[in-house]
């Protein structure tokens, strides 16, 4: 929970610009550090950057780790590991308070994928939907 606290200061010192913050940037931003968590190996990190993740029952929340955990150690047969993670951008919509990141996926056998992580922003925060 404190490296996630950590990922809300950033993302706060991220957003106080001279310009303002760019809406798109930080839900890319965000998208990608919970996928950084993931690759660093911190299941739970990456379980708690989901939107009201603090509202499912613990057992749930473990099966949650579990699959993070089983999904990378697929990624790691089929592709030799997943060993990077790029952020290609975001649209978000600022009323709906919803958008989309858009991420680049590098993985050992020197393939890659690109994939869309739908996002939800509450409480100044965007967390993965």
């Amino acid at each position: 929970m404190k490296k996630f606290l950590g990922l809300a200061a950033a993302l706060t010192m991220t957003a106080c610009t001279s310009q303002g913050p760019n809406p798109n940037e930080v839900a890319a931003e965000a998208a990608q550090q919970y996928y950084h968590y993931l690759l660093q190996g911190n299941y739970s990190a990456f379980v708690d950057g989901h939107f009201q993740q603090d509202s499912i029952p613990s057992t749930y929340r473990s099966q949650l780790i579990d699959n993070a955990k089983m999904f990378m150690a697929q990624q790691k047969e089929e592709h030799g590991g997943l060993k990077e993670v790029t952020k290609i951008g975001a649209e978000v919509d600022t009323l709906k308070r919803s958008g989309r990141a858009f991420l680049q996926l590098h993985y050992g056998d020197s393939t890659r994928t690109k994939i869309v992580v739908p996002l939800v922003y509450f409480k100044g925060i965007w967390y993965l939907e």
